[in-house]
């Protein structure tokens, strides 16, 4: 498996894990219809705007298996204030068919170590409620719960996330 950094042409392979991972991991978690309107297309579109823009305080990585994208993470700055001074995991997901393979595994290291490569001592990353499978996962690596949570309001849709962090140092 080879990790690396996604480039624009990734934009495709992106999306898919993105979509498809949703439709799994969410179901029973989001209503049916959000994750049956979820398109490759659309997610495609944006994962292209956003991977050839190049922002240094954000990076993704993909995960790649046999030259087929099976995975990704996006990682960067915090957008919390209260731990501004720590590093944020915004997204990681692999494709199901890739789930307990160490995709995600390696994808969590490679993020964890080049955060702190970057200067961080901490990161933190938020959990959907419910999402047991993911939760089981961060705990595995030393993520732990500190009681924050939050509710993100989409269209359609309120998330209830639980904040997990992780010393780096």
């Amino acid at each position: 498996m080879l990790i690396r950094e996604a480039v624009p042409d990734d934009a495709h392979g992106v999306a898919v894990v993105h979509v498809r991972s949703w439709q799994e991991a969410y179901r029973g978690l989001m209503p049916q219809a959000v994750l049956d309107d979820l398109s490759v297309s659309e997610r495609e579109k944006g994962w292209a705007r956003l991977l050839a823009e190049r922002d240094e305080r954000s990076r993704t990585l993909v995960a790649e298996r046999d030259r087929r994208i099976v995975g990704w993470a996006s990682f960067g700055a915090a957008r919390e204030d209260d731990l501004s001074e720590a590093g944020e995991l915004w997204g990681i997901y692999a494709h199901p068919d890739s789930w307990s393979t160490g995709a995600g595994r390696a994808l969590l290291a490679e993020v964890e170590q080049s955060l702190k490569d970057d200067g961080y001592r901490s990161a933190y990353l938020w959990v959907l409620d419910g999402n047991d499978r993911a939760a089981a996962f961060y705990e595995r690596h030393g993520w732990v719960e500190d009681g924050a949570t939050k509710v993100e309001e989409r269209p359609h849709l309120r998330l209830f996330e639980r904040r997990r962090v992780k010393p780096l140092a």
